[in-house]
């Protein structure tokens, strides 16, 4: 099918647009964002969508990131489209984030395309047909998307692969790949940007996109097809999880106070992935913020379902699962509530050979395998202690005082804990037991959203 009537056709049967809407579109230079806009600029006009483009300078590649500015200038005015463009210290929000620069990029990016839509939404008045961002992301980076979150140990939601319409943002090319993009610019003789970096391997998609995938497409030449398309699937099993959920928690779901209960014995007589959903769900009925919590939080919690009254566990943000006399229960614990803990992300993959540990100050590797309990993001306590190399064993309140952290702070400082045993003082330093070591099979990566430097 010709890549515009593909693109227009995605369109329709993903409504990504309305009569009379608007659309920002997303560009960076490179082919598949150039061809998005050349083909959504002879899809708009007055009886389909208004159309804007959108580029940022990342700051990261010195004059090749600018030349990637002047070339989407030049094809904007070329195409006679309205384009803002945003310069965004990307390396230093890097830093001061505890983020990938890849990461950071994309952060800033998407934050960028939401303020302008916001601003757009206000100019069109309310009742305006809506106004959508789009991004030139295709069936390859969605199958690279999928690979990507495989290895890294993802649960299902993470295996669904890009979506092509999310909180605002469309993807007409999703439906098409790399190969036809590159072809369609050429037979019509449409210039682009490459970026250098995309044949470097320092990053993880590019090593999946530049020796994976081709491996694959070796084995079978619609491998990233395919891999789609098991995305999609399991797109539709984690919406069935979802809703079944929820339906079960609406009917056997209570509260007491701000803690959420269940049964244990109904859920107990449910499939172990369905009951990963259903605590997941009474977590979020308690307040939970779950962008703090993993895989790895979510099961602990429910292998306690069920057991001996009393026993509990703490999760992070000041969340705690535990078994009452009336059910299981997820809420919010009564300690830590006036002192401010800091947002985690976790994941959780297997050590391979050639993984490089971050040498980044609020992103840590950790042995998972030698963790007793799942790991708790608090303040400190008395009892505390930590691993120093060689063995030695230190009070977390030694460290302090040696480290002369005044006395105000130290309570303030949050440390992420395996019971009374330290892992990492946020901030400071790791134990040197739970080091990543040559005998570690289950990496847990440790990163802080926003931490202070």
């Amino acid at each position: 099918m010709e890549l515009e009537k593909l693109v227009q056709d995605t369109m329709k049967i993903y409504h990504m647009t309305e009569k009379g809407g608007h659309i920002v579109a997303a560009v960076s230079g490179g082919a598949d964002s150039a061809c998005l806009l050349r083909v959504l600029k002879r899809l708009s006009g007055p009886e389909t969508f208004t159309l804007e483009a959108f580029h940022m300078n990342h700051c990261l590649r010195g004059a090749e990131a600018d030349r990637d500015e002047q070339f989407t200038r030049e094809l904007c005015r070329e195409l006679e489209i309205p384009l803002t463009v945003v310069k965004r210290d990307v390396r230093t929000y890097s830093r001061e984030n505890g983020v990938s620069e890849e990461e950071a990029g994309r952060l800033l990016r998407y934050r960028e395309l939401h303020a302008i839509l916001e601003q757009r939404k206000k100019e069109r008045g309310k009742g305006a047909p809506e106004c959508m961002a789009a991004t030139a992301h295709h069936r390859d980076d969605s199958a690279e998307t999928v690979l990507y979150n495989l290895f890294r140990g993802s649960g299902l939601k993470g295996l669904r692969g890009i979506a092509p319409v999310s909180d605002g943002v469309i993807r007409p090319l999703i439906r098409t790949d790399r190969e036809n993009i590159e072809k369609w610019m050429k037979e019509n003789g449409y210039p682009w940007c490459e970026d250098s970096t995309n044949h470097e391997d320092h990053y993880a998609r590019n090593r999946i996109r530049l020796k994976i995938l081709p491996l694959a497409e070796e084995i079978n030449g619609e491998a990233a097809a395919n891999i789609v398309r098991a995305g999609g699937l399991i797109a539709q099993a984690e919406e069935y999880l979802e809703r079944q959920a929820e339906e079960l928690c609406e009917h056997n779901c209570f509260r007491n106070g701000n803690a959420v209960g269940i049964s244990p014995e109904v859920l107990n007589g449910e499939p172990d992935i369905l009951r990963t959903y259903v605590i997941r769900r009474m977590l979020r009925m308690s307040g939970c913020p779950m962008r703090n919590l993993g895989a790895v939080h979510v099961n602990a919690a429910a292998a306690l379902a069920g057991g001996q009254t009393g026993k509990r566990i703490d999760l992070p943000g000041g969340w705690r699962a535990w078994n009452g006399y009336e059910g299981f229960f997820t809420g919010p614990g009564p300690e830590e509530k006036e002192k401010q803990l800091p947002d985690l992300r976790f994941s959780l993959f297997p050590l391979e050979k050639g993984m490089e540990i971050p040498k980044n100050q609020y992103t840590k590797w950790f042995d998972y395998d030698r963790m007793k309990d799942v790991p708790f993001l608090r303040f400190r306590r008395t009892g505390d202690y930590f691993l120093l190399p060689g063995g030695g064993k230190k009070t977390l309140k030694a460290y302090m005082i040696d480290e002369k952290i005044p006395r105000q702070l130290r309570d303030r400082i949050p440390v992420l804990a395996d019971g009374d045993h330290v892992i990492w003082i946020i901030g400071y330093r790791i134990s040197e037991y739970y080091k990543v070591t040559a005998q570690t099979k289950q990496i847990l990566e440790v990163t802080v959203d926003g931490g202070e430097k």
